[in-house]
């Protein structure tokens, strides 16, 4: 990638109405905004539909989005729902923070609605979508409308007929719950139609949408259900290992994620089929594509089903560059960011190598005055994407304030800024973001507002209190586009061409 920056902000955080961000007006007028602040590309989390705990992380299928991101108001629009209908519901009061519960309670109780409104059935772009993502979308609608069916249980928890997949068993349901799956294809539909508009208009305006590929899917999910061939069961459908990450100076017992390992012997025998059509599959939805957890690739830790803590588990080999050089050889080289953060070892450094895809850079990871981090900008090559945090990070603002005294003085030798006061460290360390020799600068919108920990995305292994924080209206002003795009002048992150039109 050219040298270039842009803005980390989920699409649930933008202050659309009705409770969560949403594919509104407000997402094209953000895309205004990185215009007019000089940007050039918009960085989003997963776009998935989210299932219990709402992390992006954990949805219900690798290929279906979200429909808490469908806009209510174009569905107004279009005739399919009523103001008085949206504007009856209770998304919750404050407008800076997403309320799931109620959300869950209220949104599709609206979007069904506005399904049986729809005679969706006589639209021929719906049929012609229905037929090209059949190969998940057939799965996934029946999986969502059984689910329903066993009241939101896990599927690993229906009754044994469905559980398995027995043939008479998908016939039944499929006949039963015909407008139910009819409704999830619906969804996706609106998703889709909406979001591809939403990402059309970037592009237009020079945005580019760099997407987030988590590398594993949920246990939970339609990908489990439909293809356990995919993944490391046993012949009970159940997982015989799952993904984590061992004990560390984080964690004395290690993270116990939970997800169905893969099984790259499968994989591999079949040409790498499905992931093929899962990367496909995220082109459609983004320009560049950032693969979470990349060390997995070469070494993934596998933790016995059923253990209560991942102390216990043991590192196996990942398939390699054998399966990005299948991905190239099928879809042509295409823009990826490896998320290469964590324990690294000289073989996950080579693959990273190996593959040529940029690596990331955060700032909160590098002020160790006694070790080489890698995270320090003089020690990067241009072929990387720095971050003064990511969605798991604190905020700058926050992190500076609970820096222990040795890193907080490394720090302030490092930017020469012992005079800056506090409350302005953010712009320091954005502007020493900005100025590094990474081709691409990423930084989190709370960090440009110099928000606290109030405004923190995610805090890793915590369940609850997680994927809320909103943007509010008239936090945008002109006054800090003019000063990011200022700043993204100076640095020459901008198209040359450009710099001279304002």
């Amino acid at each position: 990638m050219k040298r270039a920056s842009g803005i980390l902000l989920s699409v649930s955080s933008i202050p659309s109405k009705y409770g969560i961000g949403t594919f509104s007006k407000e997402a094209y007028e953000f895309v205004d905004y990185l215009k007019e602040s000089g940007q050039s590309c918009w960085q989003i989390l997963p776009l998935g539909h989210t299932s219990y705990g709402d992390s992006p992380y954990q949805s219900f299928s690798t290929f279906a989005g979200n429909p808490y991101f469908i806009d209510l108001e174009t569905l107004i629009d279009e005739g399919l729902l009523t103001r008085e209908e949206c504007d009856g519901c209770d998304f919750g009061d404050d407008p800076k923070s997403v309320d799931y519960g109620k959300l869950y309670g209220e949104r599709f109780g609206l979007l069904r609605k506005a399904y049986e409104r729809s005679e969706i059935y006589k639209n021929p772009q719906f049929q012609e979508f229905v037929r090209e993502n059949a190969f998940w979308l057939d799965d996934y609608a029946l999986f969502m409308a059984v689910k329903n069916c066993f009241g939101g249980h896990p599927w690993n928890e229906w009754a044994e007929d469905i559980r398995l997949r027995w043939g008479f068993a998908l016939d039944y349901y499929r006949e039963q719950y015909y407008f139910d799956i009819e409704f999830y294809k619906f969804l996706q539909f609106k998703f889709m139609e909406q979001w591809v508009k939403l990402k059309e208009y970037a592009n237009k305006n020079g945005i580019l949408i760099i997407g987030d590929l988590p590398i594993y899917v949920a246990f939970d999910s339609a990908d489990a259900w439909a293809s356990p061939q995919l993944f490391q069961f046993g012949s009970d459908h159940l997982p015989s290992a799952v993904a984590g990450c061992p004990p560390d100076a984080f964690s004395a017992t290690g993270q116990l994620w939970g997800n169905p390992l893969y099984r790259w012997d499968y994989h591999k025998n079949t040409g790498y089929d499905w992931w093929t059509k899962r990367m496909a599959h995220c082109y459609k939805l983004y320009d560049v594509v950032r693969i979470d957890h990349f060390r997995g690739f070469d070494e993934y830790y596998s933790i016995p089903y059923g253990a209560e803590t991942a102390m216990q588990g043991h590192w196996e080999k990942g398939p390699g560059m054998d399966l990005f050089r299948t991905l190239e050889r099928n879809l042509g080289r295409r823009e990826v960011i490896a998320e290469d953060l964590g324990l690294m070892t000289p073989s996950v450094e080579q693959l990273v190598r190996d593959s040529g895809y940029p690596n990331m850079k955060v700032l909160e990871f590098a002020f160790e005055p006694d070790k080489e981090t890698g995270y320090l900008p003089h020690e990067y090559d241009k072929n990387c994407v720095v971050y003064t945090g990511t969605h798991d990070n604190d905020t700058v603002v926050s992190w500076y304030q609970e820096l222990p005294e040795d890193q907080r003085k490394f720090l302030n030798e490092y930017m020469d800024n012992a005079d800056t006061p506090d409350q302005e460290i953010h712009w320091d360390m954005i502007r020493l973001a900005m100025m590094s020799t990474a081709n691409v600068c990423m930084i989190p919108m709370q960090d440009y507002l110099g928000l606290g920990n109030e405004a923190r995305m995610n805090h890793p292994s915590t369940l609850g209190c997680n994927w809320k924080w909103r943007l509010e209206e008239g936090q945008l002003t002109a006054e800090l586009s003019e000063k990011i795009r200022n700043l993204t002048r100076r640095s020459f992150r901008m198209d040359r061409r450009d710099v001279t039109k304002k």
